[in-house]
C-alpha cells in the first residue's frame, strides 16, 4: 500500500508540473526557466532569482503561478490524507488512479500541437485585449527579437561620453540601429534633446537597439563600467 501511495503522489505532482510548464511555455518562457519556475512556485523554494520577475510582470503567468502556490501549500497535507484514506479501503483505490488518470489525460492533451496553438493563440488574444503596455515585462516589450539589446550604461570619468553628447561622440546616429532612451541623471529622467546634451559624470544611458550595433559604439565606455564595478570593494557589514 505505501509504494502504491508513493508512486501515485509522485505521477499526480509530477503531471501537475508538466501540465504548468507547457502553460508557462504557450506564454512564450523557454523549457528550462519554465521547469524551475513552475517547481519554485509549487514547493516555495528558489522563487526569488532574477527570473521570476518574467513571471511577476507577466498578466496571463501571474494567474498560472498564483495557482500554484496554493496548490503547493494545500496540497501535500490534502493529497496525502485523501490519498491515505482511499488507499485505507481497497473499494476507493480505484477513485486515486482515476484521479491520477485524469490528470495523466490532461498533460497528454495539452502536448498536442493543435491544442497547444489554441491555447497560444487566446493567450495572445487576451493580451492583446486586456493587457495595458505598461503591465507588460521589459523583455516582452523590447526584446522581442534576438539581436534585440536594451543597456543601462553607467557614465564615468574615464567614459568616452563623459563631458560630451552624443552627436559629438557618434557620427549620423540617426542612420544606425539603435536610439538613446533617456538619461537619468539622479531622480531626474532626462527625455529631450538627448542627443545634444552633455553627458555626466554618474549619469545613467538607456541604450536600446541592435546588440551588435551598441556593444560596438560603445564598447570603450562598456568596458569601463564594467571594470570599474568589478574592481569596487565589497562592503562589509558592520559588526
Amino acid at each position: 500500500m505505501n509504494l502504491l501511495f508513493l508512486l501515485v503522489y509522485f505521477i499526480i505532482i509530477t503531471a501537475v508540473i508538466e501540465i504548468f510548464v507547457v502553460l508557462f511555455r504557450l506564454t512564450g518562457l523557454k523549457l528550462e526557466v519554465s521547469r524551475f519556475q513552475v517547481i519554485s512556485l509549487m514547493t516555495g523554494t528558489g522563487f526569488t532569482t532574477g527570473e521570476s520577475e518574467l513571471i511577476l510582470g507577466h498578466p496571463i503567468r501571474r494567474k498560472l503561478a498564483t495557482f500554484l502556490i496554493l496548490f503547493g501549500a494545500f496540497s501535500l497535507a490534502v493529497i496525502i490524507s485523501s490519498i491515505s484514506n482511499f488507499l485505507s479501503d481497497d473499494l476507493r483505490i480505484h477513485d486515486i488512479l482515476y484521479l491520477a488518470a485524469s490528470v495523466l489525460l490532461i498533460f497528454a492533451v495539452l502536448k498536442l500541437t493543435v491544442i497547444q496553438n489554441l491555447l497560444s493563440k487566446l493567450f495572445n488574444r487576451k493580451m492583446e485585449h486586456t493587457i495595458e503596455l505598461g503591465d507588460l515585462p521589459i523583455r516582452d516589450v523590447f526584446l522581442t527579437e534576438k539581436e534585440d539589446y536594451l543597456l543601462n550604461l553607467h557614465i564615468y570619468k574615464d567614459s568616452s561620453l563623459a563631458c560630451k553628447s552624443i552627436n559629438q561622440v557618434i557620427n549620423n546616429h540617426n542612420q544606425l540601429e539603435f536610439i538613446a532612451l533617456f538619461i537619468k541623471r539622479g531622480e531626474m529622467k532626462i527625455r529631450r534633446n538627448i542627443y545634444n546634451i552633455k553627458i555626466r559624470e554618474g549619469d545613467q544611458l538607456f541604450l536600446f537597439g541592435e546588440k551588435e550595433v551598441i556593444t560596438t559604439l560603445f564598447k570603450d565606455d562598456i568596458h569601463i563600467m564594467e571594470e570599474t564595478i568589478r574592481n569596487q570593494p565589497l562592503i562589509k557589514p558592520l559588526s
